[in-house]
């Protein structure tokens, strides 16, 4: 889950809510709605959060195409 990722990502680098809302360039609130996994956030902000870490939210394909 998304939200635990980030929250053990934090803490591995030792950072408080809030240090990674102010790197991340978002609110606390976020960082902690986001942590909690509430279902319905912007996507450009969570991957502003995800960037810290090197990682991204993105379109995963379940249909192979057709060749």
């Amino acid at each position: 889950m998304l939200a635990n990722y980030l929250k053990k990502k934090r803490k591995s680098l030792k950072l408080t809510q809030e240090d990674l809302a102010l790197k991340a360039g978002v609110g606390l609130r976020f960082v902690r709605e986001l942590e909690q996994g509430k279902p319905t956030l912007r996507m450009d902000k969570v991957n502003q959060v995800l960037a810290l870490f090197g990682a991204e939210l993105g379109v995963i394909s379940k249909l192979k195409e057709h060749e």
